[in-house]
């Protein structure tokens, strides 16, 4: 059986060695004399590369080779992925991909071209890298309503907090150290800003609740504002910061979806979450809570998941395993300003004023204290009620500089 792989990168590379390494049983596990990667696609060249003589330019090389059944995507981004990957399944070419950004933007349209076209479109490793996540809730979880999924779910944003917890290092420093390890991009924005975990929060909300979740209807706020003194705040309430995505159903068949910035317990599973790795909670209504744990990221976890997706292809040849959600529905995702959590609040002003201030407006709010903090500084933790509602309280604050407001989860 022959395959082909878009985009020759850290993940594209990957799958070519996990087939050449493994070539035996990825064969055996799909009922194949062998399985082969016959072309793979790049722009660049790689002299003395391994794969050197299977380098091409063409996409059209692939698209009308009928012996080419399976493509594996690793291009990254929406364009051209969106344009190859929609000819190869109007083809009749099933694909897999490891594009959190494609399918989180263009998933319920590949679904239904895969669908057209009796092909499959599998993209395990978009969520969780190496660890799978996606096939078990989609099977091993199919008795369950899924009632909420929450994680960890980008490496580098978690290592850079790890080093603020526990090493007392500055954001600014921390992410120096991310970089120079390779945890974090020359240009980081996607992981610090929060846009990375919001494309996999849209990913398994769509999964779990059925219906398409766009990026810009998900609330997304990174971790650039956290600082030492926030960190020993949570240390004093008694939890760490966490940079969470989650999703939850809500009635009226709605749902809420976000990406902050939390305070989490030490008692709950994801506090120790540490370094590079990511954590998903999926809870359902039997079964209750189940985690997934591990690297999110890395060449070659990734690549293995690509890769069983390749597997699962080639033995669903002109037998859909079908694994999707339907179209998006308007007004689907509730606004955050309508969803319950309470606030941690730093400020700056007259500290015996203000939290007699605070203790009337918000109610029975719970005062924080740590070490050396300046006179004028105060922390406190609000009731639970909507965000539009705390909002219209803080306001009422008056007299004080907000210098941090972090959200408080229970998970």
């Amino acid at each position: 059986m022959d395959i082909a792989i878009m985009g020759y990168g850290v993940v594209g590379s990957g799958v070519a060695e996990v087939i050449a390494i493994n070539g035996e049983k990825v064969a055996a596990k799909c009922g194949q004399p062998s399985v082969d990667v016959k072309y793979i696609l790049d722009l660049r060249d790689f002299p003395g590369d391994v794969n050197e003589k299977k380098i091409i330019k063409d996409f059209n090389v692939i698209l009308n080779d009928k012996d080419v059944k399976v493509v594996v995507e690793t291009m990254g981004g929406q364009h051209p992925a969106f344009e190859f990957v929609s000819s190869c399944l109007k083809a009749g070419k099933s694909v897999v991909t490891s594009n959190k950004e494609l399918v989180a933007a263009k998933g319920d349209v590949l679904f239904k071209l895969a669908k057209e076209n009796n092909v499959n479109f599998m993209f395990e490793a978009s969520v969780g890298g190496g660890i799978p996540v996606l096939r078990p809730i989609d099977r091993c979880l199919a008795a369950n309503q899924i009632d909420e999924v929450a994680g960890i779910l980008n490496g580098t944003t978690n290592f850079i907090l790890t080093m603020m917890i526990y090493n007392s290092m500055s954001f600014e420093d921390a992410l120096k150290l991310a970089q120079d390890n390779g945890y974090a991009e020359k240009d980081p924005t996607a992981d610090i800003e929060g846009f990375d975990a919001c494309r996999k929060i849209c990913i398994l909300a769509s999964l779990c609740f059925g219906k398409h979740v766009f990026p810009d209807s998900v609330y997304t706020e990174g971790i650039t504002k956290i600082t030492l003194e926030d960190v020993e705040y949570a240390r004093a309430w008694g939890g760490v910061i966490k940079l969470l995505g989650r999703a939850k159903r809500l009635e009226g068949d709605k749902i809420s979806a976000m990406v902050s910035p939390a305070f989490v317990k030490n008692e709950s599973i994801l506090s120790g979450v540490n370094d590079v790795f990511n954590a998903i909670l999926v809870r359902g209504n039997a079964v209750g809570d189940v985690c997934f744990y591990g690297r999110g990221a890395g060449k070659m976890a990734t690549a293995s998941a690509v890769v069983a997706d390749v597997i699962d292809c080639i033995n669903y040849i002109d037998n859909r395993k079908a694994m999707g959600w339907d179209d998006a529905v308007e007004n689907y995702v509730v606004d955050h300003s309508d969803v319950e959590t309470s606030f941690y609040i730093r400020a700056k002003g007259d500290k015996v004023f203000a939290l007699k201030a605070a203790e009337e407006i918000f109610g029975d709010i719970s005062i924080l204290n740590r070490n050396n903090a300046p006179e004028d500084e105060f922390a406190f933790v609000t009731p639970v009620a909507k965000e539009g509602i705390l909002a219209e309280k803080l306001a009422k604050l008056a007299d004080v500089e907000i210098l941090s407001k972090i959200r408080v989860e229970n998970y």
